[in-house]
């Protein structure tokens, strides 16, 4: 097969406002197992809308995005579902920003020979292509921002940011990304692993062609700036796709404050979405209630979902958008914070 012939059906994302989930999502709510409990994320991610007091904070891991849910992340944003992201670099920047800068996502098969999608230049995730050559004009978008911003220490939030502000400024081929919709809308977006992506290629490029002379991420600022955001919201609730590193962080803030000599409260609502295991103590990053132990979130209203993110997200997302409560929130602007 040609490179053409490989990358020829493109994935199309998921629109959450084109259907009403809530009559299937009330059905579940009646039945058991993983359809139970997909039900019941739906309401603690609705009781933290509806509640006047708290901040939501989305975190992101995985390859949901890639595989059909870039335009739900970024809709979070659009219909204040969302007052903050904590994401993995390649989430951020290998999908959204990738797909804002024009390029695709495709359709494949994990029943290929992937050698030979190394000679056509096709990195596969799953069942799912990417050009490798378009990633890579990707890495020198991320290295052209860099150079333009010169030398300096940057939190990753900061450096989003700038790469929202690039897209805005004419840049965006694809408008309506979450980089670009966080930009306008003054949601904070941290990256606490940002050089897990391509960004970290740019900016080695970056950094190689001004060794003496560059801009540099700073992971530790990330995490104080994120703590500094539970600080002043108090009450908050976390929506977790996958867990790792963006659920750790977003999780220890409680704790991080207590360092600094803040009180604040355990996160009040939790809702994760997951296929890891508990068996190995890790659950990528501990089960919410096993993160109650640990004085990082309060066991009243939280919700495990042990599936696929893409098979049950988008009904969870579209119920709570079509209820409506988002439209009574106060958009927080945490960007505010850091100006």
């Amino acid at each position: 097969m040609s490179k053409k012939q490989f990358l020829a059906s493109t994935v199309e994302h998921v629109d959450i406002t084109s259907f009403d989930a809530r009559p299937i999502i009330r059905a579940m709510g009646a039945m058991s197992f993983s359809a139970r409990e997909t039900a019941r994320a739906a309401e603690v991610l609705s009781a933290m809308v509806r509640d006047p007091e708290c901040s939501i904070i989305l975190t992101i891991a995985g390859s949901a995005g890639a595989a059909g849910c870039l335009a739900l992340f970024a809709d979070l944003l659009r219909y204040n579902l969302v007052d903050a992201v904590v994401a993995t670099g390649a989430s951020i920047v290998d999908m959204d920003f990738f797909e804002a800068l024009g390029f695709r996502h495709y359709q494949g098969t994990p029943h290929v020979d992937d050698r030979e999608l190394r000679r056509n230049y096709i990195d596969r995730i799953y069942d799912t292509y990417i050009d490798e050559e378009e990633l890579q004009s990707c890495d020198r978008a991320i290295k052209e921002i860099a150079d333009a911003l010169g030398s300096g220490v940057y939190s990753s939030r900061g450096f989003i940011r700038e790469m929202g502000r690039y897209l805005a400024g004419g840049k965006a081929k694809k408008k309506g990304s979450l980089v670009q919709t966080a930009y306008e809308l003054g949601v904070p977006v941290f990256c606490p692993a940002f050089s897990d992506s391509s960004a970290g290629f740019g900016l080695v490029l970056h950094q190689s062609e001004r060794p003496e002379k560059h801009l540099s991420i700073d992971s530790v600022r990330d995490f104080r700036e994120l703590t500094e955001l539970k600080i002043k919201a108090r009450t908050t609730g976390l929506f977790m796709i996958g867990g790792g590193v963006p659920k750790n962080f977003a999780q220890d803030t409680v704790v991080c404050a207590e360092v600094l000599g803040h009180e604040v409260p355990m996160h009040k609502y939790a809702v994760q979405i997951t296929v890891a295991d508990v068996r190995d103590g890790a659950c990528s990053s501990s089960t919410l209630k096993e993160a109650s132990s640990w004085g990082k979130v309060d066991s009243g209203q939280e919700q495990m979902v042990f599936a696929e993110a893409t098979t049950v997200l988008p009904l969870i997302a579209s119920a709570v958008y079509h209820q409506g409560d988002w439209k009574k929130r106060p958009r927080r602007e945490y960007s505010k914070l850091f100006d």
